[in-house]
């Protein structure tokens, strides 16, 4: 029996993930916080967890949630816990994975290192399960401490597209083809190019063919989504049928989904793995959520 924890924001995942498989029970934490506005944190029942595997699901996409998520992470192994698992989707920093200029801070770097002072289990260092990370060198700013598992979400898209006819995918640059194109194959690819120009970026074909097709856009991450929206002009201007587009995690600060709320994308689909996000987005075309929680299950059971 895998003990399976989370952060409030993971309940709906944990609660799928207890109706799929009697592998898992769910665990339950004091999520309280004092008056002063610091974490009152308690793991629930700690002494039936000697010798458990165990599982936390993380989410940091609030920078304030760091402190007290850390909190149960450190103390998890504490417990004497078998194994543990921590599974963060959407790793938050990615985007700031190097500097430029002296003084810039890669903040991805600095969350790796937190992550890394996790103590070890009774069977060795904690893995931490990451999907689609924004820059693979990332795993490099980990400790030997803790050992990274980098996983996709492009086999759920797969899945979704797989009765689907006339599909060309896309990619937004150089990079996003590099990465996935290769899980693609019997599928016409398109990628585009990011120009700089002096008044800021355009995006233009590079290779690939998308007129008469429905093409759908497949990247890591989406932001404001400005990118996607060139993309996508460019791609109708070139003769595309259609356009859908798919990221594994869809962030959209201050509301920028709302670009999307339209008939202009056929499709969008998005993982939950910014539970924030899914709940604002909910019902709201053109947005289709991929759930991770079969990948999940499956990535936890075997070796749990």
């Amino acid at each position: 029996m895998i003990k399976i924890f989370y952060c409030p924001q993971m309940a709906t995942l944990a609660q799928e993930l207890g109706r799929i498989s009697h592998e898992f029970e769910l665990g339950e934490i004091s999520w309280r916080n004092f008056r002063d506005g610091f974490p009152d944190l308690k793991v629930l029942d700690a002494p039936s967890l000697r010798n458990k595997p165990v599982v936390f699901l993380a989410s940091l996409e609030d920078p304030g949630e760091i402190f007290r998520q850390l909190s149960i992470i450190y103390e998890l192994p504490r417990l004497g816990v078998k194994s543990l698992k921590v599974v963060l989707p959407y790793f938050p920093t990615g985007t700031k994975e190097r500097v430029d200029e002296e003084g810039e801070i890669a903040t991805a770097a600095t969350l790796a290192r937190m992550l890394s002072r996790v103590p070890g289990t009774m069977t060795g260092p904690a893995q931490i399960l990451i999907y689609d990370i924004h820059a693979l060198q990332e795993r490099f700013y980990f400790s030997d401490q803790i050992i990274p598992r980098l996983e996709t979400a492009i086999p759920l898209l797969l899945d979704r597209i797989g009765g689907m006819n006339d599909i060309t995918v896309a990619f937004p640059d150089q990079g996003a083809c590099k990465r996935f194109g290769r899980m693609f194959k019997g599928y016409p690819l398109v990628t585009a190019h990011k120009v700089r120009e002096k008044d800021g970026r355009r995006v233009v074909i590079r290779d690939g063919e998308p007129r008469g097709r429905h093409v759908v856009i497949v990247d890591d991450l989406v932001m404001t989504g400005g990118t996607l929206i060139q993309c996508r002009e460019v791609l109708m201007k070139a003769g595309a049928a259609k356009v859908s587009a798919f990221v594994t995690h869809g962030v959209f600060p201050d509301g920028a989904w709302k670009r999307f709320a339209a008939d202009d994308f056929t499709h969008f689909w998005m993982t939950d793995s910014c539970p924030g996000t899914v709940s604002r987005i909910a019902g709201k075309k053109p947005f289709e959520v991929l759930s991770l929680v079969r990948d999940i299950a499956g990535r936890i059971i075997p070796d749990a």
